[in-house]
């Protein structure tokens, strides 16, 4: 993932003008990445590193995703439909 994907998509999630590192932001960056991983794995499915990060950065979207379930519901609503994930 490149640095313009990655500057797009901080700046649709961001919640303000200087906002880098919201949970928006690091979910919608991670959702970006595991995508791309996934793609990848569809052609080098021997690719075992590649797997195992791509597991890690799920579970860390994951704990992103409780975290903000837990302490503002509506935000994450409004997330996993953006994001067209399933709750």
């Amino acid at each position: 993932m490149d640095t313009a994907v990655k500057a797009e998509t901080r700046k649709e999630y961001q919640r303000s003008d200087r906002d880098t590192g919201s949970v928006e932001v690091q979910v919608a960056l991670l959702t970006k990445h595991v995508d791309a991983l996934t793609e990848h794995l569809k052609t080098h499915n021997k690719d075992n590193s590649t797997r195992r990060g791509l597991i890690t950065m799920v579970n860390n979207r994951k704990k992103l995703l409780s975290y903000l379930a837990r302490t503002d519901n509506p935000r994450y609503k409004t997330l996993i439909q953006r994001l067209g994930l399933r709750h």
